[in-house]
């Protein structure tokens, strides 16, 4: 009889942070599904959670490390000390051991320090592993290496989403676990594609909309949601601030806020009162002179009515976060809740969807420049991602460590960071393949999979899960290659496995983690525990104070700027194409994993883009090419289609080979430096004329 072994753990694509099991043969996975009784799952995954396992055995994983030949050239010193374990792999790499590739990136880093200052160092990543590696990497990078830039790819999603809420109610975090959707009377959906970027998620959400036809969504453009919803909200783009404004507009002017939980929960109302009842773009009957989105007008002031009086939720995404005033706009979107007493209980509360499992756990343990773990401040303040390419450009910044991220595909503006790149003396990338940065690298390090390793991931909603390996690799861990790396850079570092790094972070991060013993969590495994978690876990947050200094509630009104389309919808010369990006079920950011996953790459191996019907006449080959002041894209594969409005496109971009991050510059979030990539105007080449 066949040995098939079961063995659970998590799957760390999205935010949604779903339980999951494996059928394991011969060290090899054979099929992953849910639990019955996963409290995440609900029994269901999604394409990605079932069918993608594929790249833990694909051919081109990076197994061996490697180093640049023109680096060792450069470096003649460093070639002689590890000359004995080189041997040629191609034109460009050397492949070698990981105890030679670590010498030879800790000698690196010690010269650059030596001639450059302590500060031309920094470390970018962490959200694509777990917990315990994002806590070594940022504690490695401020302690040993003694720099403060520390950064994650929270600053390209949900960075607005934390700065919004930590202002407001003093935690940046999910208020409620999901299963609170079904004690909701009312949902808001707000910039999140939800069914393609967090179908298990939204699996819950359609069900409660089919029974009880309540759901509101706002986009730019017509998703699957939409097909569910009582209000269906095709907005302006950029006009997201000025959409959530109107709805506190409402709720004042009709006063459905609630007093006792202002009165009680809440300080600042007053002054915000005042300032929004004074805002000539706060009235939502400023829609009736926009063209095309008249019907605004009303269906803004019957979204906020059902939101008031309803125990709400309001969800949302990167189309609320990646704007010039994404801040702003959650901090609109918690103001909505403060307002309401739709906060701090059951079935009512705050869901920001974060983009991966694990990009809150990396929060969480520090891999922020302004925060060290358990969001304490730290004894320096770093750089920020797009102030540290700056820093590159000026000749400043000299080396990167670079854990699970790609600077040169899913950050903006492309053209600019490769500019950047050219002025570094040395990058180190831990990675699963070559990807495009591994490919900009000097040291390539292959280390292990979610798959094949113990760690600890952090949902969206702040539930913990332990995952496991479900398959065995003699691959290095993340933590540790930051391990030998540091020991030889003068740390200390005795950890024997993951459990002990994760037993500091209890100490360190306590007031969030410190009962979150391995033991508990192995028993939890399924189930999963929501921080913090102290003698128990805590699914609702602010239930009795918020997590401010003086546990107060605070409001702080940012206006709406007229701009962009809306300007020019108003001042009747709206031309051209605005573009929105976004993400597709099959795919996942970089596509690095699920590319080579081939159920999921047949769905979707290129990039589309979606054109209004109506625009045919400018679209006349088969593929465009999209330009800006900043770059241009690779030739798309044109869609006809009525779900986006006339003059919007759309298209993913998780393929490199598109270069649809080349189009955005350095347009981003007002406080926080997230990129502005849910808008910009574009010019149409068509391809083949």
């Amino acid at each position: 009889m066949e040995h098939v072994e079961v063995i659970d753990s998590v799957c760390t694509y999205c935010g949604v942070g779903c339980d999951i099991a494996a059928n394991v043969k011969d060290n090899k996975i054979q099929s992953i599904f849910a639990h019955p009784e996963g409290v995440v799952s609900e029994g269901n995954l999604c394409v990605k959670g079932k069918y993608g396992f594929e790249f833990v055995d694909a051919p081109d994983r990076l197994r061996i490390p490697r180093i640049r030949k023109s680096f060792l050239a450069q470096n003649p010193v460093i070639y002689e000390a590890i000359s004995l374990h080189v041997n040629d792999l191609d034109e460009t790499w050397v492949e070698t051991t990981l105890d030679a590739a670590t010498t030879a990136a800790a000698m690196k880093l010690q010269e650059i320090q030596a001639k450059y200052g302590r500060t031309s160092v920094c470390s970018i990543g962490g959200a694509r592993t777990s917990c315990e590696s994002s806590y070594l990497l940022q504690k490695f990078t401020r302690h040993t290496l003694n720099s403060p830039h520390v950064d994650n790819c929270a600053r390209i999603c949900h960075s607005p989403s934390l700065k919004g809420m930590r202002t407001t109610i003093g935690e940046g975090a999910a208020t409620n676990p999901y299963n609170d959707i079904y004690n909701a009377e009312f949902m808001i959906v707000f910039g999140s594609n939800t069914t393609e970027a967090h179908p298990i998620i939204s699996n819950r959400i359609v069900d409660m909309a089919s029974k009880h036809d309540n759901l509101a969504v706002f986009d730019v453009r017509e998703i699957t949601l939409h097909r569910f919803a009582k209000y269906k909200g095709i907005i302006p783009h950029e006009a997201n601030l000025l959409v959530l404004n109107m709805m506190a507009y409402v709720i004042i002017t009709e006063e459905l806020y609630n007093e006792h939980f202002l009165s009680d929960r809440t300080k600042g109302f007053e002054a915000f009162k005042t300032k929004i009842l004074n805002d000539p773009y706060a009235n939502p009957k400023y829609f009736e002179s926009i063209e095309g989105y008249e019907s605004l007008s009303k269906l803004i002031p019957k979204v906020a009515r059902e939101y008031a009086l309803k125990r709400s939720m309001i969800f949302w995404g990167l189309g609320i976060t990646e704007h010039i005033d994404g801040s702003y706009a959650v901090m609109a979107i918690t103001h909505l809740a403060l307002m309401t007493g739709n906060i701090g209980k059951q079935g009512a509360g705050l869901m920001p969807l974060r983009g991966q499992n694990n990009v809150q756990g990396a929060c969480d343990m520090g891999m922020l420049p302004y925060y060290d773990p358990d969001y304490q401040t730290p004894k320096e303040i770093g750089l920020m991602t797009p102030q540290l390419v700056d820093e590159m450009l000026e000749g400043r910044m000299k080396a990167i460590i670079n854990m699970g991220e790609d600077l040169t595909h899913v950050h903006p503006n492309s053209n600019k960071v490769n500019h950047a790149l050219d002025n570094v003396e040395f990058i180190m990338v831990q990675e699963l393949f070559m990807t495009e940065i591994a490919n900009r690298a000097d040291i390539v390090i292959g280390v292990k999979s979610a798959y094949e390793k113990t760690g600890v991931y952090v949902n969206a909603m702040r539930r913990l899960h332990l995952s496991q390996p479900l398959v065995k690799s003699d691959l290095p861990d993340d933590w540790e290659v930051i391990k030998l790396l540091g020991n030889k850079m003068g740390g200390s570092y005795a950890y024997e496995d993951s459990k002990q790094i994760w037993d500091e972070v209890r100490e360190v991060a306590y007031r969030r983690f410190s009962g979150a013993s391995y033991n508990r969590l192995e028993r939890h495994r399924v189930r999963g525990l929501q921080w913090p978690v102290h003698t128990e876990d805590t699914p609702i947050l602010h239930q009795l104070d918020f997590r401010t200094e003086d546990g107060y509630g605070e409001f702080h009104y940012h206006p709406y700027q007229l701009r962009g389309m809306v300007q020019e919808i108003q001042e009747k010369r709206l031309t051209g194409y605005h573009l929105t990006t976004g993400r597709t079920l099959a795919q996942y950011n970089n596509a690095s994993q699920t590319s080579r996953c081939e159920k999921l790459n047949k769905r979707y191996d290129e990039t589309i883009l979606l054109v209004h019907e109506e625009d045919a006449a400018d679209f006349t080959s088969e593929k465009v090419i999209l330009k800006t002041e900043f770059g241009q894209s690779a030739p798309l594969t044109v869609k006809f289609t009525d779900k986006v409005k006339q003059k919007t496109l759309f298209c993913t971009f998780h393929h490199a080979k598109s270069k649809i991050n080349n189009l955005f510059g350095d347009r981003c979030d007002e406080l926080i430096l997230t990129a502005a990539f849910k808008s910009i105007k574009v010019e149409i080449v068509n391809a083949l004329d």
